[in-house]
């Protein structure tokens, strides 16, 4: 399986700034594995839109996925009670 390429909004620099370093850290891992596979277990797609979601603890990652350009842009990262809003 080809590797995918991870972008990420502008937006989502502001989003990791808010997120501890210990759990930011678990979170860039969790981002770089979906270059290996961009739909893992438990990933979830969201109602109405061409996005997914991965969950990382008490985390959630939003992004979209471009197969044929074999790329994913990561959307917003931020707590599971915040993200969506």
């Amino acid at each position: 399986m080809a590797e995918y390429k991870v972008y990420f909004k502008e937006s989502v620099e502001k989003d990791f700034s808010a997120i501890p370093k210990k759990d930011l850290q678990k979170i860039l891992r969790r981002i770089e594995a979906l270059t290996q596979d961009p739909r893992p277990q438990g990933h979830e797609k969201l109602t109405g839109q061409e996005r997914y979601r991965v969950r990382q603890g008490n985390y959630r990652i939003v992004y979209s996925i471009q197969d044929k350009e074999l790329t994913i842009w990561v959307v917003q990262v931020g707590h599971r009670r915040d993200v969506y809003k």
